[in-house]
């Protein structure tokens, strides 16, 4: 079945573009694609392997080398000069969520290393993706170190794997388009930076182009080889415009002009670091190229900015990203000594990217959804600015996903021992190998160099690290909380620990209790963008239904155990401790509490102020077997500085 046709897909200018000079310029560091659910992302990107012009590979070699420039450091090689070859058309390459990182750069058979003294190398994904296209979906939800690795390959140009001493190196240039739903979770800082471009896609809500996006999928559904013929021409057309404007690249000059203009526009927007001046200029060069230009224009950095831009200036994870369009222009116009005012408004097609929208407005907050409850509601209290919180941990030892909160078995970290083939995937241990196969040498009829390892001699490193956690939120929102503006304290820490989680990989749940009830506000998920805005938009008031919070919370991790049962639970009861609705309040509250002693790791925020205290927090805490821990000591450097205070006194 033929792939769905590019120029078939409907609106998107943005992303068209970015693909376009994506595969104009692989230098420019591929694409990051965020957008909900069902916006054609991932059609976009597989018709796009149609348009690449084709490869020459010299024959039988597994990593595509050129023939005309091969790898001098190929695995298969040296190549000599005029090798067969044959030409194929460019790859797709698609990498799964869950890969493992030997599938991803390539394995060492350990087993052939000790025996035979050779080094074989059984080339990855990214050997497979050389001189092609890499398609990551979902690329949020991969570990840090794959994306790492992957972005370094990207940029290098290279993939290198290290093993027990031995080295292999091969070239692996691709480009790298990465698709996303926020919603799932977003990406670090630092690794969004290392993406070249980025596109917003959103569905559109005009009726006429909706229709015409169903007509064309179910016509394609009905006869996928007829549809595409339809569009064939118009595919070809475009593949051949692309193709001319890879040839006409190297001859685009980038004049002291239009490169004052891109360090003005990156210095204007305060980005950090200085790959956000070198991407837009790359991008900038191939929109000329795309236009059939020799030079870049005003308008070549214009759309560069727009692309290159708006991902690079989130200062934390709960910033929207986007760039202004008064302060690109202001910007271009002050490095510009003509001054010529803008002649066109969206990147590349002279109409304002399709669906888009403004941003929301930095720390604006967020009115609930639903209706208020009777019982004194009080109007969502703001969250003053996020502090670097304590890293409170999960007790033991666990074997949940990779991540920086509690301690676990994991792929990465320091070696603590070893450990048999088949127990678990890991690294090859090459001493405990060794000292496996050494005793049956003899036995085994060994002769000459070299040592005869079975299968069964085979050790793996045992590694200890860190995991991601599930960190829920059990969240008093009853009129005692509103008093005196406590809600401000408690949400400024509440976002701070959300803050904590999103650099610790965690997955994150909120559950609130207010009136006569409690509610999941928030099903687990690993968006503590989606879990922030939930805390700005609550409300306060009404009675404290705490034992309601408790059994809701035990409801939602008995059925997140089953659902992610490797990931381990946190249980933050952020409170004052009063149990107030319904009879026997304060007893229920115990014995819901006494349901989750011993089952869950715990910490109770206690949210009481005031000279009169009643220690109603400290109370729930025992009852949990949890810490207790004032909302005042939830940051880091509170703790340090009391440690010091105690060390200090004790000293005196």
């Amino acid at each position: 079945m033929k792939p769905y046709p590019f120029t078939a897909v409907v609106g998107m200018p943005d992303l068209r573009l970015a693909l376009v000079l994506s595969s104009i310029s692989p230098a420019v560091g591929g694409v990051l694609v965020r957008g909900e659910k069902g916006t054609a992302k991932s059609t976009m990107v597989r018709a796009l392997a149609g348009l690449l012009p084709g490869v020459d590979v010299v024959d039988a070699c597994r990593f595509s080398c050129d023939p005309v420039e091969p790898d001098p450091a190929c695995p298969d090689g040296p190549h000599a000069e005029g090798s067969p070859a044959h030409r194929r058309p460019a790859r797709l390459v698609e990498l799964p969520v869950g890969a493992a990182e030997d599938r991803v750069i390539g394995s060492l058979n350990l087993e052939r290393a000790l025996a035979d003294g050779v080094t074989d190398f059984q080339p990855g994904l990214l050997a497979a993706a050389h001189r092609g296209l890499l398609y990551v979906d979902e690329v949020n939800l991969l570990h840090d170190h794959l994306v790492d690795t992957l972005l370094d390959a990207a940029a290098m140009g290279r993939a290198t794997v290290e093993r027990e001493g031995v080295s292999v190196s091969h070239a692996a240039r691709f480009v790298l388009i990465g698709t996303m739903n926020p919603e799932e979770g977003e990406l670090r800082p630092q690794l969004l930076d290392r993406f070249g471009l980025t596109v917003e896609v959103a569905s559109s809500r005009d009726p006429e182009l909706r229709v015409e996006v169903v007509r064309r999928r179910l016509a394609y559904e009905a006869d996928p080889d007829g549809f595409a013929g339809q569009y064939a021409a118009a595919d070809a057309e475009l593949a051949a415009d692309i193709e001319a404007a890879q040839r006409l690249l190297p001859s685009v000059k980038l004049p002291d002009d239009a490169l004052r203009q891109i360090a003005e526009v990156c210095a204007s927007f305060e980005v950090d670091g200085m790959r956000a001046d070198i991407v837009t200029a790359r991008t900038a060069v191939a929109h000329a190229a795309w236009a059939g230009r020799t030079e870049v224009t005003t308008d070549d950095v214009r759309v560069a900015a727009r692309l290159a831009l708006p991902h690079r200036r989130r200062r934390n994870p709960f910033d929207a990203p986007g760039i202004s369009e008064e302060q690109l222009e202001q910007a271009l116009q002050d490095a510009e000594p003509e001054g010529p005012g803008p002649d066109d408004d969206g990147p590349g097609s002279g109409t304002p990217p399709e669906g888009g929208e403004a941003p929301p407005s930095e720390g604006g907050s967020q009115e609930p959804s639903g209706g208020g409850q009777s019982g004194g509601d009080q109007k969502p209290v703001g969250a003053g600015e996020a502090f670097r919180a304590r890293r409170f941990e999960v007790k033991g030892t666990g074997e949940g996903v990779a991540g920086r909160r509690s301690r676990a078995i994991t792929d990465n970290g320091r070696t603590i021992g070893v450990q048999p083939a088949g127990t678990k995937d890991g690294h090859p241990h090459l001493l405990a190998t060794v000292r496996a196969a050494a005793p049956h040498q003899r036995s085994r009829g060994r002769s000459g160099a070299g040592l005869v390892v079975r299968p069964q001699d085979l050790r793996f490193a045992r590694r200890e690290g860190r995991e991601g956690n599930l960190v829920l939120f059990c969240v008093d929102a009853s009129g005692s909380m509103g008093a005196r503006q406590r809600m401000r304290e408690v949400k400024t820490a509440v976002l701070s620990l959300l803050l904590d989680a999103y650099q610790r990989r965690d997955k994150v749940g909120l559950v609130t209790f207010r009136a006569s009830g409690a509610e999941l506000a928030l099903p687990p998920t690993i968006s503590v963008d989606a879990a922030a805005s939930r805390l700005d938009g609550l409300a306060t008031g009404g009675r404290t239904p705490l034992a309601e919070g408790l059994l809701e919370a035990a409801r939602v991790l008995r059925i997140e155990a089953v659902r992610d049962p490797l990931r381990r639970p946190l249980l933050v009861v952020v409170t004052d401790g009063r149990a107030t609705s319904g009879a026997d309040a304060v007893q229920r509250a115990r014995q819901a509490a006494g349901l989750l002693a011993g089952n869950v790791t715990s910490i109770v925020m206690d949210c009481e102020s005031g000279k009169m205290r009643l220690g109603l927090a400290a109370e729930l805490a025992e009852h949990l077997g949890a810490e207790h821990v004032p909302v005042a000591e939830v940051a880091a450097d509170t703790l340090a500085g009391a440690v010091r205070t105690r060390i200090s006194g004790r000293a005196a």
